[in-house]
């Protein structure tokens, strides 16, 4: 029997691999017991040499790899020493990093067979079926038996015994329902995110992105859809992550779904979509005011708000109405919401790029996401290049160095706004004390780049990454610029602290709770007799409520009380409870 292994190298362990699940799915239907087919999922951050060993021992005579910007580098150089150690192993390659320039690849990856071009699943098992008929999985390679006959496969690029290279003609677009679904049981998923999708294609052109090229959108039978979300209702992943390039482009599909998930909503799993906010209209809009906070997440692509840059980059978008759905959104505090800024882009310089991510930002997403332009190959923004002056580097991720707008010391600026953006807004965990330091600044760019020019001047100040250090990072960087009012915030920054997690380490900031301690002693006391502010806290006595929960005293004796057993389900901080004039102050 041919061994077949499907090998994904992913950025992060909580990430998995739809496209090798998918192809595997399909191949298994249509060859039953003909072909053993097993999947390897591995991170960047593996060991080459371990990924090595683990393909050894599992001695495949086809490895097919699934490429990417963010694991190229890793799969080039283990095509380059898997024959040296499985001499007789056909390398197959496929995904959006070798479809578009295949040829280019082979000549540059010698040790590859073949590279499967664009949708994999019915390539895939064709070029499986011609080794399968030619007897030729293990002989094909060292020229003792017959070559698989591949002309006839659409879709694949591929080299001959001889060495030359042959280009087939495209495939056409598969019919999404004849995809089997790509799970059986989620035992190998736990602790990570689930990839489904429903749609591919998209109707939308963004210079910068591959998705367009695709225009025909296609749609799974949404019978199909509601029964392989009962599946995830009922194994209860965290979360499922739709992988449509605009989930709502289509109002009845994207309805009928949310629609499903809000009536067998099954408590945990949360649903992430990425969509086109400024298409939702008021009856979507009212369906996703009724979701369970938690339930759905939804992803925006701004992208920027300059409307020169909007046109040339052929996105169609209303940002006001974008604004207006934002902010409607926000108004239920019960959906996460993320925003996406790209730097980089035509007609856009510094000046540009700080006006859209103030805009985007007083929008109050809960996560802005600042990225840098990618230059994909095939897109309309790498055959512009010149046009743009369009300097990226020359491996992937092909990451903007500069253009004609942006110089790359810009763009080094911008990266650190980025970080502190990253650190003291996306983590959720300094709202408080960020949301006052705003109004010390004329706009909040001008408060992330102050941040990110005062880390730059502490010596060390970015080499810890602890959550601790960061708060007296934060209280450093508040003494030094916001003197007269420093006292105010150590209170704000210990209401952030304690949100999160019950601190068995204190900052040095933090004021003394000595004075305090018979006074918390007393409250959790009485509140093992009266349970008047706690919530399922039945059964434990005064002192396992103090070690569960946690009493803060501020600076003008109000007390607030941490609950770590019932938090926000959408932030996770823990509910509080306020007690003015807990110390007598």
């Amino acid at each position: 029997m041919m061994k077949v292994l499907l090998a994904a190298v992913n950025a992060k362990y909580i990430h998995s691999n739809l496209g090798v699940y998918s192809l595997k799915a399909y191949a298994d239907k249509w060859l039953k017991e003909e072909v053993q087919i097993e999947i390897g999922e591995y991170t960047i951050n593996h060991q080459r040499e371990r990924i090595l060993q683990d393909i050894y021992k599992r001695r495949p005579d086809i490895v097919g790899f699934s490429c990417y910007i963010w694991n190229i580098a890793e799969i080039r150089a283990l095509a380059e020493d898997l024959p040296k150690v499985l001499p007789d192993t056909a390398i197959w390659l496929g995904g959006p990093e070798v479809s578009y320039d295949a040829c280019s690849v082979l000549e540059r990856l010698p040790q590859a067979a073949g590279v499967m071009n664009g949708e994999g699943e019915e390539t895939f098992t064709e070029l499986l079926r011609a080794y399968e008929k030619a007897g030729a999985y293990r002989e094909a390679l060292t020229g003792t038996g017959r070559e698989p006959e591949l002309s006839g496969i659409r879709g694949l690029t591929w080299r001959d015994q001889r060495g030359e290279i042959h280009q087939n003609p495209p495939r056409p677009p598969l019919d999404m329902s004849m995809i089997p679904f790509a799970y059986k049981d989620l035992t190998d998923f736990k602790n990570r995110i689930i990839y489904y999708e429903s749609s591919r294609g998209c109707p939308f052109s963004c210079s910068y992105c591959l998705s367009s090229i695709d225009k025909s959108v296609r749609f799974r039978d949404i019978d199909l859809v509601k029964k392989e979300l009962d599946f995830f209702l009922e194994k209860r992943p965290p979360q499922v992550k739709f992988v449509d390039r605009t989930f709502n482009c289509k109002k009845d599909h994207a309805m009928a779904i949310w629609k499903h998930i809000l009536e067998h909503d099954n408590g945990i799993t949360n649903f992430h979509f990425e969509i086109a906010a400024d298409i939702l209209d008021e009856e979507e809009l009212d369906l996703l005011a009724k979701m369970r906070p938690g339930l759905v997440q939804l992803e925006i692509g701004v992208q920027t708000v300059n409307p020169h840059t909007i046109r040339e980059i052929r996105r169609k978008m209303d940002l006001d109405k974008v604004e207006a759905v934002v902010n409607r959104i926000n108004a239920g505090k019960n959906i996460h919401q993320h925003l996406d800024l790209i730097a980089g882009l035509p007609f856009e310089n510094l000046e540009s790029f700080c006006s859209s991510f103030n805009r985007v930002y007083r929008m109050r997403p809960q996560q802005l996401q600042l990225g840098f332009l990618k230059v994909l190959k095939g897109s309309y923004m790498e055959e512009q290049k010149d046009a743009y002056g369009l300097s990226f580097t020359g491996e992937p991720p092909y990451e903007v160095l500069s253009t004609r707008w942006l110089s790359y010391g810009d763009v080094i600026l911008l990266k650190t706004v980025e970080e502190m953006t990253e650190i003291y807004y996306n983590s959720g965990q300094f709202s408080h004390t960020i949301e006052a330091m705003e109004k010390e600044f004329d706009q909040p760019f001008d408060l992330y780049l102050a941040l990110a020019q005062w880390y730059q001047r502490q010596q060390g100040a970015g080499d810890s990454q602890s959550r601790l250090n960061r708060f007296e990072h934060l209280f450093g960087f508040i003494k030094d610029r916001l003197k007269d009012s420093a006292e105010e915030y150590r209170d704000k920054l210990m209401l952030d602290l304690y949100l999160r997690e019950n601190a068995k380490s204190r900052p040095s900031f933090a004021r003394d709770q000595t004075p305090y301690k018979e006074a918390v002693k007393d409250f959790f006391i009485r509140e093992e007799k009266e349970r008047k502010y706690l919530r399922g806290y039945e059964g434990r006595d005064s002192r396992q409520m103090a070690k569960m929960a946690h009493m803060e005293v501020m600076g003008d004796g109000t007390g607030i009380l941490f609950d770590y057993e019932n938090r926000d389900p959408l932030t996770k901080n823990a509910g509080t409870v306020i007690l003015k004039g807990f110390a007598g102050i």
